[in-house]
């Protein structure tokens, strides 16, 4: 077989020199190329073009696009100088170095060089032929040669640089530069480039991270060709396969499902964030019970532009990471009051120096309670926000109606999701389905003044603002009722610098907590993914840490949180006009507080003497059933008449208040004797 290939090569010489040349090029015209559009690796960047992650193409085969001028040069005048050196002067196929192959075949009586210019190891490479036997050489040369008619030398040394095996599933220069050296192979050293000039010959048995003596005598013989000093001989030989980044892989799956078509995806995510915070992720889940997962988002809110998307700790294989959690509908829990009350703000309903009660209330069968199952009584709609109360929203939630709420969220770009369709008061305390991107983007409106931007992961063009949700003076009081929230343990020195909130929903099935300076809006979920209860979960405990850390992850100080607008109404409780002194429907607005219940004993500041029975309370107006809280916590509820007897073991200061069926109230403190 030696000698046929060497006669071969004689004879193809001696018949072009004998002037058979209108037959070779009628030969050489009718030869049908292969198409030279082979599928690359769908690629996804981050704004500053590092790659997040690259999808294999048919076979799981890594096959990544690549320019001429995207290869270090030194490589590329090796990988010539080594495979053929008159690349540029020949047409396809080099006869010199087929008679030196054919004379050094028969002259050992093996197979010494192979004559094969890089232009037949494309036409090899493209039609997946075999290298040894001579029919299948003679297609080769053939096809080279109306390549060359066809192809300019760059356009063939780029299809070489896509397609040439490097080992395992890598294809081309840039997959193998990535796998083996863990860069782009603009700026190669020495003797990596030998390397990968060396390993297309026989990229299984040089693989250098299972044949390392092979690997590094074939580099040897590279850089040997280009003289190259010693100490390059003996640099150290990659020993394993880097994986290829796998970062964002949830976003990248999504994006790549809508627009199927598009090769490379360009993306606003910073990569250096992004991996900072999968990182916060698996260390806020590690020691948690079984199954909790978090996930986080990271904008900026002045332009909507997500610096980070971690919608799992890890990437399918475990558990449920396959889901993609910020976009996943969940309820919110108490993440919603900010936004009930910059929308009381707006319509006149109440200040932040506003007075509330927070008292047993009933809405027909729906009747609210506080976390704790307490009541405060009277306190400001500052404290009622900060303290996370769910009767004050509540209420205030019933004056604007649940419809105007949903409204704002729609506003907001949410895709809020209400069981049954039709929005109930429930919507307050997180009756209504968010995602994590819902959230991050409602509270990035705050931030921006009540106008929200839509959050977008693309780098091409700015999406257009939403619609107004509020003002901005109302924006900016609900911001700074927020940052006066206490930090987590550990964060004192963040006091006043974010402004956020957390929310558990019904059941302990989510742990939220959301939050932005000047620049950032940061979401933090945690739960588990099928939506089971987490005992004990709470989102100021599991959440609201992992969001402040997230803020120390950004690589950059905390931005100001802005100054209020001219419009701003600062003023105390007293300084209020009086229809905001104290937070009163509408209705009631418009009936007075005639009937309002009295307390008509005992008189407010009394000193009384206990009796054996304890202290009878007598009351008037107001309308029945009645509520009686004794120091805050209930003592009697459903009462329908106007005189009762404190029967509990009173001393001292006591303070007692009783609700009416409407939610007027009369306070009375005395001292007990």
């Amino acid at each position: 077989m030696i000698w046929r290939y060497g006669l071969f090569a004689l004879v193809l010489l001696l018949g072009v020199a004998a002037g058979v040349r209108d037959s070779v090029d009628g030969w050489i015209a009718r030869t049908e190329l292969p198409s030279v559009l082979a599928e690359t690796s769908v690629e996804v960047r981050d704004r500053h073009g590092a790659l997040l992650r690259v999808f294999p193409v048919e076979d799981g085969r890594m096959r990544m696009g690549v320019r001429v001028g995207d290869v270090d040069p030194d490589f590329l005048a090796m990988l010539i100088a080594y495979e053929d050196k008159r690349f540029y002067t020949h047409k396809g196929v080099d006869p010199l170095a087929l008679v030196r192959a054919g004379m050094q075949a028969l002259w050992h009586g093996e197979v010494v060089s192979g004559g094969s210019t890089l232009t037949m190891q494309v036409a090899r490479l493209m039609e997946n032929s075999g290298t040894g036997r001579w029919r299948g050489k003679l297609r080769q040369m053939r096809m080279a040669l109306a390549m060359e008619r066809r192809h300019s030398k760059d356009e063939i040394l780029a299809l070489y640089l896509v397609h040439a095996p490097y080992g395992g599933a890598l294809e081309g220069v840039r997959a193998a530069s990535l796998a083996w050296f863990g860069k782009e192979p603009r700026r190669l050293t020495q003797a990596e480039a030998a390397l990968l000039v060396a390993l297309p010959q026989a990229p299984e048995a040089r693989r250098p991270d299972r044949n390392s003596r092979a690997a590094a005598k074939a580099r040897a013989r590279v850089l040997a060709r280009v003289d190259a000093p010693d100490v390059v001989l003996n640099a150290p030989m990659p020993q394993a396969m880097r994986p290829f980044p796998r970062l964002a892989a949830h976003l990248s799956d999504h994006l790549r499902a809508e627009t199927p078509a598009a090769r490379r995806f360009d993306l606003t995510l910073d990569a250096s964030v992004q991996r900072a915070m999968r990182a916060l992720a698996r260390r806020a889940v590690a020691g948690q019970a079984a199954g909790v997962w978090a996930a986080i988002v990271v904008a900026e809110h002045g332009s909507g532009a997500v610096r980070a998307s971690v919608a799992a700790p890890w990437y399918q294989g475990r558990n449920a990471g396959f889901v993609d959690m910020t976009r996943a509908t969940r309820s919110p829990g108490s993440t919603l009051k900010p936004l009930i009350y910059g929308l009381a703000f707006d319509q006149g309903l109440a200040h932040p120096d506003t007075v509330i009660s927070d008292t047993p209330v009933a809405f027909g069968r729906y009747a609210p309670q506080n976390f704790d199952g307490q009541f405060r009584g009277d306190v400001t709609v500052r404290d009622a926000l900060q303290m996370s109360l769910n009767i004050p929203p509540v209420r205030l939630t019933h004056a604007l109606g649940p419809a105007h709420l949903m409204e704002a969220l729609r506003r907001s770009g949410a895709e809020a999701q209400v069981p049954g369709g039709v929005p109930g008061l429930a919507v307050a305390l997180g009756g209504v389905g968010l995602s994590l991107n819902d959230l991050v983007q409602i509270y990035g409106g705050l931030a921006r003044g009540g106008t929200a931007q839509p959050l977008r992961w693309m780098r091409e063009g700015a999406l257009p603002e939403l619609a107004s949700a509020m003002s901005s003076a109302a924006a900016w009081q609900v911001g700074h009722i927020l940052a006066g929230i206490a930090p987590p343990a550990g964060q004192g020195a963040q006091v006043g610098r974010i402004a956020y909130k957390t929310g558990t929903s019904y059941g302990h099935r989510d742990a939220w907590a959301i939050g932005f300076d000047g620049a950032h809006v940061i979401g933090v979920w945690l739960g588990r993914p099928d939506g089971t209860p987490v005992p004990g979960a709470f989102g100021g405990d599991l959440a609201a840490p992992v969001l402040f850390e997230a803020f120390g992850k950004l690589g950059v100080p905390l931005t100001r949180l802005p100054a209020p607008p001219p419009e701003t109404l600062i003023l105390s409780n007293a300084a209020l006009p009086l229809p905001l002194q104290r937070f009163r429907t509408r209705d009631a607005a418009f009936r007075g507080q005639i009937d309002a219940p009295v307390v008509r004993f005992p008189p407010d500041g009394a000193v009384l003497r206990q009796g054996r029975d304890g202290v009878v309370m007598k009351l008037q107006s107001g309308r029945l059933p009645l509520t009686v809280l004794v120091d805050g916590a209930p003592y009697l509820t459903g009462l329908r008449r106007r005189e009762v007897l404190l029967s509990v073991a009173l001393s001292g200061f006591t303070q007692v208040k009783v609700i009416d069926a409407s939610g007027r109230a009369a306070t009375v403190a005395f001292q007990i004797d």
